[in-house]
């Protein structure tokens, strides 16, 4: 199976037509209700006007103004990688400006576009940490610098700003790019960026301006990985990145979030060169994340510490860091997995990130960030030292913010895909996708009560008169439901994964179906040591986690053990929970501890009785959670009996 050679999305990922992708981007994508739909509104109604006045607040612009030779009464400031917000927020507003032109958003183009320009040096060099705090620095400490890094994000944003029409920092890019492969792959600079990302970067530039030496500087920079060109730090080369090579590194170890950004740029190179054993070696180290290293809510690196990988199913839910970036990053990893396998289960470990660990980093009105997003949070938090931390409204070390406006603002790109056969539809949210296949164009129209209910429809809003395939995902979570076209059953392939049609369409067309949202009971794999003796509710896509809120005013819930009964589960459904808005919170029969205190050591000699009293235990969706008070959270809770 390959990819229609007439397809061209725009949005994060667009392969060339000579890709060895089996799935691409879909021509058009639009959210038009829902869920994700008031996300991304709440997005640009709040969250990216913030961001754009942190990036003067903070000092970012101002570092650029001073990188042009503004004489200003001021000193750069912040992070190494400030410039790096600025870029993402750049990104952020080119995916919003596909909906439409924007006074406000174009305004800030503007300004930033010509304080990047005018901040470039002559050779095409552009960081302002260093152009101002040291130009005889340049690639001294890449082990620490980001210079490639931010290199990067300047790229991904210029590139997301050309396909909305909007080319006036290509040459900004291009210049930058050409220094780029000057030093590091002309005159051989053998020296790595201690922060992965600018590979899959240098990839989509390449696919967008057609210049090959792109793609051969990040197949350089991949290939050299395990040699220590990183340099030496105190954390070693397993947290770098550099113990192993691309190919053999048989696990995903130190910072998460580079680990998932390095992978990514490995899956951009193999869809561009066709080279497998990068593919395979990729998929290998997915496989063992899924299985040993993610967090139920699809959150990524369980240690606080240097915001790290730790041991197979070491997956602590108080300590946990799950950092915002690192859900992006997943996202960003899995869909070119999916692009370059058509497989279900890349759709299906998007769908648990962005419902729970992503939707969670960010407050529901949109002005506060998560760093670290934990599966627990104990009553007396306040005095704990460290991350994860109350939301903020922006950060010394901002990665987090921009990096959820960017995907948010990005959604829509990740909901369905065409190959040569047809649509493949991965996520289930209200929407219209436009696909260009070899019969001609398709229009259809997505409609869902997900993740609330499971209805779901598919309606054909155009296609031409001839015969092709519409897919649809199965989650992992529901059984494949029996599907009804115009009202009447329909034979459904059942194939990887997805429910596949193959029909000559006609126009209104529409395909029905329910999803099983019923409430479920999950149990941790028994290596998982902190996890011995709990379980967890789900429901539909979405984790479930017990806040204090929401229990009655004699119920503790750091006291509360669950009893295992799915069938007690009941489920209220409410339009407007006050801080919270429409939800679906479900209760659950348990015990409380009359009195848990004890004098001494907490340990006692061979077993011991505790007196309970019956109670329920109420829970909502962990995306909804820390929006009302600082009190406790649990995901996980102990099982009574």
């Amino acid at each position: 199976m390959t990819i229609s050679t007439t397809t061209s999305g725009r949005g994060p990922l667009v392969p060339t037509p000579r890709s060895v992708a089996v799935q691409g981007p879909v021509r058009t994508a639009a959210l038009t209700g829902g869920l994700w739909r008031h996300w991304q509104q709440i997005n640009r109604s709040a969250s990216i006007p913030l961001g754009i006045a942190k990036l003067d607040e903070a000092g970012n612009l101002t570092n650029l103004r001073l990188a042009a030779g503004e004489h200003l009464d001021a000193e750069h400031q912040g992070p190494v990688y400030m410039d790096s917000d600025i870029y993402k927020v750049l990104e952020t507003v080119a995916y919003e400006l596909e909906r439409g032109d924007d006074d406000e958003l174009q305004e800030f183009v503007t300004k930033a576009s010509e304080l990047i320009s005018a901040a470039q040096a002559a050779d095409g060099y552009l960081n302002s940490t260093y152009q101002v705090r040291g130009p005889q620095a340049r690639y001294q400490d890449l082990n620490n610098s980001h210079e490639l890094y931010t290199a990067g994000h300047l790229f991904q944003a210029v590139t997301a700003l050309a396909r909305t029409g909007d080319d006036r920092l290509v040459p900004v890019a291009r210049r930058l790019a050409d220094h780029l492969v000057e030093v590091f792959l002309t005159e051989r600079l053998e020296k790595l960026d201690g922060h992965p990302g600018v590979e899959t970067a240098l990839v989509e530039l390449y696919r967008h301006l057609g210049t090959p030496e792109y793609l051969e500087l990040a197949q350089r920079l991949l290939d050299d990985r395990g040699k220590g060109m990183v340099g030496r730090h105190a954390v070693g080369p397993l947290y770098q990145q550099d113990a192993f090579g691309v190919r053999e590194a048989p696990v995903l170890t130190g910072h998460a979030v580079r680990a998932m950004y390095l992978e990514a740029g490995i899956v951009d190179v193999y869809l561009e060169t066709g080279d497998r054993s990068l593919l395979a070696a990729s998929v290998a180290r997915w496989e063992d994340l899924v299985a040993t290293r993610t967090a139920l809510t699809g959150g990524h690196g369980s240690r606080q510490l240097k915001e790290a990988f730790g041991e197979a199913y070491e997956l602590p839910p108080d300590q946990s860091y799950n950092e915002t970036c690192a859900a992006v990053a997943s996202v960003h990893w899995s869909w070119r997995l999916l692009l370059a396998t058509g497989e279900s289960r890349f759709a299906d470990l998007i769908e648990r990130t962005v419902y729970n660990v992503f939707a969670a980093s960010v407050s529901l009105d949109g002005l506060e960030f998560f760093k670290g997003n934990p599966l627990q949070r104990r009553s007396d938090h306040a005095l704990a030292i460290g991350d994860p931390r109350w939301r903020d409204g922006w950060f010394w070390s901002a990665c987090c913010p921009p990096n959820v406006t960017r995907l948010m603002a990005s959604l829509q790109h990740y909901l369905a895909t065409s190959d040569v056969d047809g649509i493949t539809v991965h996520q289930y949210a209200d929407a219209v996708l436009g696909g260009s296949l070899p019969v001609g164009e398709v229009e259809l129209e997505v409609g869902t009560s997900l993740p609330w209910q499971g209805d779901t429809a598919v309606r054909i809003r155009s296609t031409p008169d001839s015969e092709w395939t519409l897919s649809l995902r199965v989650p992992s979570w529901s059984p494949a439901p029996a599907v009804y076209l115009n009202g009447a059953p329909v034979q459904a392939t059942s194939e990887s994964g997805y429910l596949r049609v193959r029909r000559v369409w006609r126009p209104q067309d529409e395909l029905r179906f329910c999803f099983d949202t019923a409430p479920r009971l999950t149990s941790p794999h028994p290596r998982i040591d902190a996890l011995r003796g709990c379980l967890a509710l789900e429901r539909g896509p979405l984790v479930y986690c017990f806040e204090q809120v929401d229990q009655d005013a004699t119920v503790d819930v750091e006291q509360v053990q669950i009893v295992p009964d799915r069938e007690a589960i009941t489920t209220s459904r409410h339009e407007d929970l006050p801080g919270i808005g429409r939800t679906v919170s479900l209760s659950i029969p348990g015990a409380q501890l009359v009195d848990a205190s004890a004098d001494g050591l907490p340990y006692f000699p061979g077993t011991r009785s505790w007196s309970t009293r019956g109670v329920r235990a109420v829970a909502v969706p962990y995306f909804q959670w820390a929006n009302r008070d600082r009190r406790a959270m649990r995901i996980w809770m102990p099982v009574h009996g």
